[in-house]
């Protein structure tokens, strides 16, 4: 889109918008069709994340029961088990379903309201903007 764009964090619509966390528009009969497009590409990108968190989770099933460890270890555990994920996804190494067996996607505490509007950024629709004309070039998907 002409500029460039530093990383952003997926959120939910309680977190503030900033222009590092990118959160949905907040659902109404005012949203644009394009305003719409950019909330459903980011639940689809959001299951993504979810679904990778799962698959870690059974893949690595000692991240299910972390309590059982110290918390200087903790860190360097959960690290090793991310990277070992990854080499395994990247080599193709069969996943086994039944792994996901009590793995069940766990809420973790949100949030019930919405971040305060004095906590948004201003600059942070700008970036939101962008992304909405970036999926809207891009088509359906």
């Amino acid at each position: 889109m002409g500029k460039a764009q530093k990383y952003v964090l997926l959120g939910d619509a309680t977190y503030p918008l900033q222009d590092w966390i990118l959160k949905p528009y907040q659902e109404d009969e005012n949203l644009t069709q394009r305003q719409l497009q950019f909330n459903y590409r980011l639940k689809r990108a959001h299951s993504v994340i979810e679904n990778a968190f799962l698959r870690l989770k059974a893949r690595w099933q000692i991240l299910l029961k972390c309590d059982d460890c110290s918390l200087e270890l903790l860190p360097t555990l959960v690290l090793a088990c991310c990277i070992l994920h990854n080499v395994c996804e990247a080599h193709d190494s069969p996943f086994n379903e039944e792994w996901l067996e009590g793995t069940e996607p766990t809420e973790l505490p949100k949030p019930c309201q919405p971040a305060p509007a004095a906590m948004e950024d201003n600059r942070a629709e700008q970036v939101r903007e962008l992304m909405c004309q970036y999926f809207e070039s891009c088509g359906e998907g």
